[in-house]
């Protein structure tokens, strides 16, 4: 039986599930959800996931309602091999602790980014933008030091940044100010799982960002 995986084509950690989804060959049905029409609020999905989130991914009887337990999960399930999520201890916690800091990087484009689609409010307070700059001087830190965010090789949580980091970029540019952003990211976005998994969804949240936000 296949895996299901609810999405919207415009979520960054969506968008990371399908990519995880892409690299792994996974046997997945994706199912669109749309929430700005409340299709995440049916019986349901809820009783999949009280939490109406997603990604959500449906797994027979397992229900996964976050997106980097999904890259992890699907990862170990159909990795030909650790590379992406090594079974070293030291190795994969160095990965683990960039997911969770992937976290904070999409809260503080959520804090922005819901209030103005949401609640009408165009002009982000200067300590929210503020935020996303201290985090993006974080991630240029990272990548002083290893060529990708956790290793010198590609990991699940350069899948799951770089999702972050394509919509984040549309609030506060990396061009300019952080070149080892720029350049990282500018690899990750050649890669065809990104083409093909985030590009489409990435250019209608470009639109609704551009609507929304005075910037």
């Amino acid at each position: 039986m296949p895996l299901k995986l609810y999405k919207m084509d415009l979520s960054p950690p969506a968008c990371a599930a399908m990519m995880i989804c892409e690299i792994h060959n996974a046997p997945v049905e994706m199912i669109e959800l749309n929430l700005l029409e409340k299709e995440h609020l049916t019986p349901d999905f809820l009783k999949k996931n009280p939490m109406h989130t997603i990604p959500m991914l449906e797994d027979d009887d397992l229900f996964i309602h976050e997106s980097h337990v999904i890259l992890t999960y699907i990862t170990d399930k159909y990795g030909k091999d650790d590379s992406l999520y090594p079974k070293d201890l030291k190795k994969r916690a160095l990965v683990d602790q960039k997911l969770y800091f992937d976290t904070l990087l999409f809260n503080r484009m959520k804090n922005i980014s819901f209030p103005a689609i949401f609640e009408g409010v165009r002009q982000p307070p200067e300590k929210l933008l503020n935020a996303i700059r201290e985090a993006y001087d974080f991630l240029e830190a990272f990548l002083n030091t290893t060529k990708f965010v956790a290793a010198d090789n590609m990991t699940i949580a350069d899948v799951s940044i770089a999702a972050t980091i394509a919509a984040l970029r549309y609030i506060i540019p990396i061009a300019d100010k952080y070149p080892k952003i720029h350049a990282w990211f500018s690899y990750m976005e050649k890669q065809p799982f990104y083409q093909k998994r985030t590009v489409p969804g990435n250019a209608q949240l470009k639109a609704i960002l551009e609507k929304n936000l005075d910037l």
